[in-house]
């Protein structure tokens, strides 16, 4: 009979991986250093298998088949986790804790009105949130520190359910002596000869708007860029150039101390707001029963 790596050995394996560290994975793992490595020194002996790599280097080097035996070991930590997920739905669904993600162009702006109406229709349920751009959230809800992520789609995911929640138009904001600010909406093909100022590359936001617009990649800010929306609305009060923002922040108060004129494309264009889990995921019934709470929090913006 196969003799089976315990969970534990599992943890300690995957928080090595992830930290690349004896010390902080020891530390993640609540053990000490010397129990997390006799843990792994226990792990290989037990199946028979180099998994990491003897040298001078005290960093943690994996051997190719230690990276395959780390893989296997955050599916079955996921599947464990699975097993008391289910078990918790099944009894309380929307209650304890619920680890949110939020992109940075869609958190500020919705979660003041989200967070009150959740907490008023399931007042059991313990939401943690995490801002980050969406690859790097996208690796949380992989490895299973984040359940939930509340993004725009397509998101480029795998390996995730998306769910529809609205979709949030986009709107030109300029100096209100621009030229452009005359109109009361703008033809798509107005933006081509602008400087058009967007978010710097990794923002999901810059790619959307692009598409949205149909504009290409190369036309965007020719050199400029900013790391948020609110640092872009500083860039166009100062006259250097014209952005897309999208409705959401500007409801949201994104405009605050910039005098800017406002104008919609008369084409429309706009970004697709979404949920995403882990496909398969056990809860994938409660997030589906969030999707309406979060579109009624998008519309009271209106």
């Amino acid at each position: 009979m196969i003799s089976l790596p315990s969970p534990q050995q599992l943890r300690y394996l995957v928080a090595l991986a992830e930290q690349g560290h004896f010390g902080r994975a020891a530390s993640a793992c609540a053990v000490t250093q010397s129990t997390l490595s006799a843990g792994v020194i226990a792990l290989e002996r037990q199946l028979d298998a180099a998994i990491l790599e003897r040298g001078p280097s005290k960093r943690p080097a994996f051997t190719p088949l230690g990276l395959e035996l780390v893989a296997r070991a955050r599916e079955a930590l996921s599947a464990l986790s699975a097993v008391a997920e289910t078990a918790q739905s099944a009894r309380e669904p929307l209650t304890g804790p619920l680890r949110l993600g939020v992109i940075p162009t869609i958190g500020p702006f919705l979660l003041p009105r989200l967070m009150p109406a959740l907490r008023a229709a399931h007042p059991r349920l313990r939401l943690w949130l995490r801002e980050d751009l969406t690859d790097r959230l996208g690796e949380e809800l992989e490895a299973g520190r984040l359940d939930l992520l509340l993004l725009a789609l397509p998101s480029g995911l795998r390996g995730v359910e998306t769910q529809v929640v609205a979709e949030d138009p986009f709107l030109v904001a300029m100096p209100e002596s621009h030229r452009l600010a005359g109109l009361a909406s703008l033809p798509m093909g107005s933006l081509a000869t602008e400087r058009l100022l967007l978010l710097e590359d990794g923002h999901c936001l810059r790619e959307h708007a692009l598409a949205a617009c149909r504009l290409p990649a190369a036309r965007a800010g020719e050199g400029f860029s900013a790391t948020s929306l609110h640092t872009l609305v500083q860039m166009v009060a100062g006259d250097l150039g014209i952005t897309l923002l999208p409705r959401l922040a500007v409801q949201g108060g994104v405009l605050a101390g910039a005098s800017l004129a406002l104008r919609p494309l008369e084409e429309g264009a706009s970004r697709t707001l979404g949920l995403a889990w882990r496909a398969r995921s056990p809860r994938a019934a409660e997030f589906r029963g969030l999707v309406e709470a979060v579109r009624q929090a998008v519309e009271t913006g209106g």
